[in-house]
């Protein structure tokens, strides 16, 4: 008896078997578990590279233990009810909430938290550019 090459059944059964669809089940079934794989890993990857605090109704190390052990239905429940809606930009500490200039864009910029500090810097900028101004023009004359 010889072996279908797509399904590794008996020749005489493939054809009974195609007609009651189930040698289309084996594909799809194929199909489905590649599926569930990359969604699978999609959100595997999705729930490690989200901030802390952006996921929702569960800390976020629940939310990987989640999709980590029940592949399918965890990634459902973190693309329904985990993942953050849109993109969730909330200023870290000391950095600007709106920048004013598009230089101030950059992560990890410092603001100025104090009035009078920030006033203070800048008169020390002030005079330290006066100074080597002042000392431009002696070298020069």
């Amino acid at each position: 008896m010889r072996l279908c090459e797509l399904c590794v059944l008996p020749c005489a059964i493939v054809p009974a078997l195609t007609s009651l669809g189930v040698v289309a089940m084996f594909y799809f079934e194929g199909l489905t578990g590649v599926l569930t794989l990359a969604l699978w890993l999609f959100c595997l990857v999705d729930v490690i590279t989200t901030n802390d605090g952006d996921a929702r109704h569960l800390p976020k190390i629940w939310w990987l233990l989640i999709v980590l052990f029940l592949p399918l239905v965890g990634s459902i429940l973190w693309l329904v009810a985990g993942r953050p809606v849109g993109v969730v930009t909330r200023p870290r500490e000391y950095e600007r909430s709106v920048p004013g200039f598009p230089e101030y864009d950059r992560p990890g910029r410092f603001a100025a938290t104090d009035a009078e500090a920030d006033a203070e810097f800048l008169r020390r900028c002030r005079e330290r550019a006066e100074e080597q101004r002042r000392k431009a023009r002696e070298t020069d004359s």
